[in-house]
């Protein structure tokens, strides 16, 4: 008798479960960018790029969000052969349907002042962060960087469909496309009519020049490998080229304050990708000291704990090159996270992360609009009770 109740429980609370994930994410298809191909702008593969739209109703049918998907990056042919054949090199490989939730919702009450834009998510395929351009492709790896003409193809395909007439705009982005959508903000401004209303948003796209664990600069080499490969210096900010060599205008501290359009960053101080790859990648770890720490905060040692927040300290410096602008925005928490825009528990919900009271959309709809600036920076960790510190398996996202 207990076990049949139990049983029946168990069925509720599934079903309640199943309910909450339907109302809070629903799934949309693929579209593929096939002209793309003879314009040369192509994934990794060869193949056409790639975007999934739920098309914008009632008053925001002429408002757009372009989200681009993360995924890391490739800094050379073998890496880069490694996902050739995979989602991050090849649409053939991209699932038919993703799930649309967080910023993504089209539902007022998760997504108050984007629910009923053009709300898409760009799939990811070239490995640097939309910026290469090589035109020979190797007949032995068939290997295409083409990523910077992927970027334009698909705005002008977005424009042909409508985005020409755009009222207001966002270029967005996690991770690897968070950083795209820093690096290319301007040309994304540049692409839309004068009178569109553009703005960028950054969700965990502001990786720092950090020294890892054993005291190398292993992402500095890192990231220059990633411009070599790919081609990728002459589709860099030219303000940031003219003064230093092109692998440091990866980072965003040494570019990003020459951007014009609006921009805001999303991003936790203590974000995860960065502390698993910049800080304490494998190579500097050896023993796998830092394995622990890595998956969960709560694992890390004290002396861990105060190498942390030493970084924590050295990305608020990187922050601070941004200047003063009143057209920035800032919500840096002291979360232990990576992308907090695209999920509906850190975007939108009574449980969400929040910053002086202040929930992320709400911050960043208020920013948009106009309504009220908002540059708010955490206090350490573990001060910030609504956080949602994950615990992280080590394949969530490529490392580098």
């Amino acid at each position: 008798m207990g076990s049949g109740r139990l049983g029946q429980w168990l069925y509720i609370l599934l079903v309640g479960v199943l309910i909450l994930l339907k109302a809070e994410g629903f799934n949309v298809g693929i579209t593929y960018v096939v002209n793309a191909v003879a314009k040369g702008a192509v994934c990794l593969d060869g193949s056409p790029p790639a975007y999934h739209i739920d098309k914008g109703f009632g008053a925001g049918i002429n408002n757009w969000l372009v989200h681009i998907e993360g995924g890391g990056w490739c800094n050379n042919v073998t890496t880069c052969l490694a996902r050739k054949n995979t989602r991050l090199g090849s649409s053939k490989k991209m699932a038919k349907e993703i799930a649309f939730s967080g910023i993504f919702s089209n539902k007022k009450a998760f997504n108050p002042d984007f629910y009923n834009w053009n709300r898409l998510k760009v799939r990811y395929c070239d490995g640097a962060s939309f910026t290469g351009d090589v035109e020979a492709v190797n007949r032995a790896t068939n290997l295409h960087f083409r990523g910077a003409r992927v970027f334009v193809a698909i705005i002008e395909d977005l424009l042909a469909k409508g985005m020409k007439n755009a009222k207001n705009a966002i270029l967005s982005g996690c991770s690897a496309g968070a950083l795209t959508s820093i690096l290319h903000c301007d040309k994304f401004r540049g692409l839309l009519p004068m009178s569109t209303k553009v703005k960028c948003l950054s969700d965990a796209g502001y990786f720092i020049n950090a020294k890892d664990v054993s005291g190398a600069p292993h992402i500095e080499a890192f990231y220059n490998d990633v411009v070599t490969t790919h081609g990728s210096a002459k589709n860099l900010p030219t303000s940031c080229t003219s003064r230093i060599r092109p692998g440091l205008c990866f980072f965003p501290q040494n570019m990003a304050r020459q951007v014009r359009t609006p921009l805001f960053l999303v991003n936790a101080a203590y974000d995860s990708w960065q502390i698993k790859n910049i800080l304490a990648p494998g190579v500097a770890d050896p023993h796998g000291l830092w394995h622990n720490c890595k998956l969960d905060i709560t694992k890390c040692s004290s002396s861990q704990l105060k190498t942390m927040q030493e970084y924590r300290l050295e990305f608020l410096s990187a922050i601070a090159r941004l200047g003063k602008s009143s057209s920035r925005g800032l919500f840096i928490n002291s979360c232990y996270a990576h992308c907090q825009t695209e999920t509906q528990e850190t975007w939108l919900r009574d449980d969400s992360p929040t910053l002086g009271g202040i929930k992320i959309a709400k911050a960043v709809g208020d920013w948009y609009y106009d309504r009220s600036p908002f540059q708010k920076i955490d206090c350490p960790y573990p001060c910030d009770k609504t956080c949602h510190n994950r615990v992280f398996d080590l394949n969530d996202h490529p490392s580098t």
